[in-house]
């Protein structure tokens, strides 16, 4: 099995909307959740600019790659001005994120800073920049990706879970304000899916099954969950969910 096709929607959700006319910025496109989300935006009609640091071969449709280390803050400057040159965006997906692993008495404080900026920074940054067209427009839409470990704490990865705690508050925070203006903010928590992020998780033969006893529905997911609740967002369907950080991790948290 290929990155591309363990990572995207080959499917495709069964919720369809249709997204044609509007332009989607996914962020951390090239594999993974972020593939499959574009993925199932184009399926629905929408014109995709990916952000990404690794060239994307597999996108079809009106797919606009954008090569850019969303870790380097003129890189992200950068390239963001130049979307918005050339593009109306309504909907930001804020999915590129970093997870480094350490027991924290010997995190070193550098890793801590590496996974804070593209999970919290670049976040908070693009949420601004493609947020103030959003709003002066009075229409819009922001998906942020939270994560578990915005609920629970987990094992060695504490600088994650701060971040990903953060996402959820901050979407939170922005959807208060943002929501009498027409700018709908809302974020998905991921529960365990099978990407590359996860491929030493699902190794570990331990591990594997502790996760596997905790989850109801008996499975990893895979990236089609997370892509069929973000095109549910996207969509009209959900026109009065405002600040909400929606779980899909079949019943995780429920247990």
């Amino acid at each position: 099995m290929t990155e591309h096709e363990k990572g995207s929607s080959a499917v495709g959700s069964p919720f369809t909307a249709d997204l044609t006319g509007k332009t989607a910025v996914v962020t951390g496109a090239s594999s993974g959740i972020g593939y499959a989300i574009a993925e199932e935006y184009l399926r629905n009609g929408a014109t995709v600019v990916g952000l990404h640091r690794r060239a994307v071969t597999g996108h079809g449709g009106e797919y606009v790659p954008v090569v850019t280390d969303l870790a380097d803050q003129e890189q992200t400057r950068a390239a963001v001005a130049g979307v918005l040159r050339e593009h109306r965006v309504d909907i930001l997906v804020n999915n590129a994120g970093l997870n480094l692993r350490h027991p924290f008495e010997d995190f070193p404080f550098e890793d801590w800073d590496r996974v804070q900026r593209p999970n919290l920074g670049t976040v908070v940054e693009l949420t601004k920049a493609f947020g103030r067209p959003m709003l002066a427009r009075g229409s819009g839409v922001i998906i942020n990706l939270a994560s578990m470990l915005s609920f629970t704490g987990g094992f060695t990865a504490s600088a994650y879970a701060a971040s990903k705690g953060a996402v959820a508050q901050f979407t939170k925070s922005v959807a208060n304000e943002w929501a009498p203006k027409g700018v709908r903010v809302n974020a998905i928590a991921p529960g365990f899916i099978d990407t590359e992020m996860n491929v030493a998780l699902v190794a570990d033969e331990t591990r594997n099954r502790q996760i596997l006893e905790r989850i109801p529905a008996g499975r990893w997911g895979k990236a089609e969950d997370i892509a069929g609740a973000a095109l549910f967002l996207a969509s009209d369907a959900a026109r009065f969910v405002h600040g909400t950080v929606l779980p899909v991790d079949g019943g995780y948290l429920a247990r």
